[in-house]
């Protein structure tokens, strides 16, 4: 059943992120280039705003980083564009840091397989949020981040309320103050950017807000539960020649070890990076660098210390 809200037209019209700019009333008039260098102008301004939630974010990450070291979930749920962006960064997870399958994860409403058009349709059912997060399983092992510009988005925020009833830890991605999903989560973060240059187009400075917060959330919470060893990606699953070079790259600059004891150690280690590592850094064999690693919750530099 569709739950749609039936706000009053006013209510939606005061949303930031339908503002409408007066700059750009002669938008269509303008050459090309002044439309490139305005859009640039205003896109420039978006780090800063992220900069202003850094606090926010910061608190976020930790807070899911307790759950995924603990086995846990990150979700992410949202609608339209944000629903896409956030599947773009949970996709990009299990590339870049072979997390396991489902471990990051998105639900975008209307389903990931739906079209943009459907997508959108479906972003005011409710209770499909709660449905759809309910059939993952959730659990208070897990991290829930809805991601909606406007914050009032029913599909997240009935995702958002599920979460909450069985104690997983919420967060929320807005580009307005005083959202309804502030009142939900636990770890807001509030990036307001100002009215978008085509007016309520929030694909624009605040998807790209959004995607700058996705980032961090997923690749900080990585580098907190060892998916790195100082700037290097060492939980890569090495399936073409281009990811197994990357690889030995990796162990070589960990290490310091030469070309020929980099493949030794990625040999007896099963390609693993950070068992080879461990191994060089300890001088110990595979097998013994990947029992400190399991001792070590995965954290190469408190495996490598001297017992």
């Amino acid at each position: 059943m569709s739950s749609s809200n039936h706000e009053p037209r006013s209510r939606l019209d005061e949303l930031a992120t339908e503002a409408w700019n007066a700059d750009g009333a002669d938008l269509d008039l303008r050459s090309t280039l002044e439309l490139v260098e305005l859009m640039n102008a205003a896109d420039a301004g978006v780090p800063a705003a992220v900069a202003g939630a850094a606090e926010a974010v910061a608190n976020a990450v930790d807070a899911i980083a307790v759950r995924l070291q603990g086995g846990g979930r990150l979700i992410y749920v949202g609608a339209g564009t944000s629903g896409r962006l956030a599947a773009l960064d949970a996709t990009e997870c299990e590339s870049t840091f072979s997390t396991r399958p489902g471990q990051v994860t998105a639900l975008i409403a209307g389903g990931a397989a739906s079209s943009p058009v459907e997508q959108e349709a479906a972003e005011d059912d409710a209770v499909a949020g709660e449905r759809e997060l309910d059939a993952l399983g959730v659990s208070a092992a897990d991290a829930v981040v809805g991601v909606t510009a406007s914050g009032r988005t029913p599909y997240v925020l009935g995702a958002i309320r599920r979460a909450r009833a069985v104690g997983a830890v919420t967060a929320g991605i807005v580009s307005v103050h005083e959202s309804e999903l502030a009142g939900l989560v636990e770890h807001e973060i509030v990036v307001v950017v100002g009215p978008e240059i085509i007016a309520g187009s929030t694909r624009l400075k605040a998807g790209t807000a959004q995607k700058l917060v996705l980032n961090m959330l997923s690749t900080l919470s990585m580098v907190r539960i060892g998916k790195t060893f100082g700037n290097l990606m060492v939980d890569v699953y090495a399936t073409n020649e281009k990811l197994r070079a990357r690889v030995r790259r990796v162990v070589g600059h960990a290490t310091g070890a030469t070309p020929d004891a980099v493949e030794h150690a990625l040999a007896e280690s099963g390609g693993d990076a950070k068992v080879a590592i461990v191994s060089l850094l300890s001088d110990t064999d595979a097998a013994t660098a990947r029992e400190r690693l399991g001792r070590a919750d995965g954290l190469i530099r408190r495996a490598v210390e001297p017992r």
